[in-house]
């Protein structure tokens, strides 16, 4: 069974940063992608940042581009997302979500599994 687990989240001041970590077990695929994902109360899930596991080509939101990073582990098995520059506006529920095979790494019909989300507060 294949579970993603996400971790990192918290409340920081406009300007801080956080690292979202994104947990894989019983995943088996070697390649396809794996995305990080927002969404606050009422407005659609949108896609934040993505990176193919072969090859690590990186995916960005106009909005995260230059503040965001998408990284894999070593392992593979954990993808990261470091947070700079955070702003009031990039509050929301963050989801990691993983695709055996992808085209489009910030689509959400790509992604087949989904963690349960962690929650990141940015204040002004």
């Amino acid at each position: 069974q294949v579970r993603l687990a996400e971790s990192g989240g918290g409340s920081v001041q406009a300007g801080g940063s956080l690292r979202l970590s994104c947990s894989a077990s019983g995943y088996t695929y070697s390649g396809g992608c794996v995305g990080w994902f927002r969404q606050t109360q009422g407005t659609e899930r949108e896609g934040v940042a993505g990176i193919y596991r072969r090859g690590g080509n990186t995916f960005y939101r106009d909005s995260a581009k230059d503040r965001f990073t998408i990284s894999q582990g070593n392992a593979k098995n954990t993808v990261y997302l470091q947070m700079n520059s955070l702003k009031p506006e990039d509050t929301a529920m963050y989801y990691c979500a993983a695709a055996p095979y992808c085209v489009s790494p910030l689509s959400q019909s790509e992604y087949s599994y989904w963690g349960q989300g962690t929650q990141v507060t940015v204040s002004s």
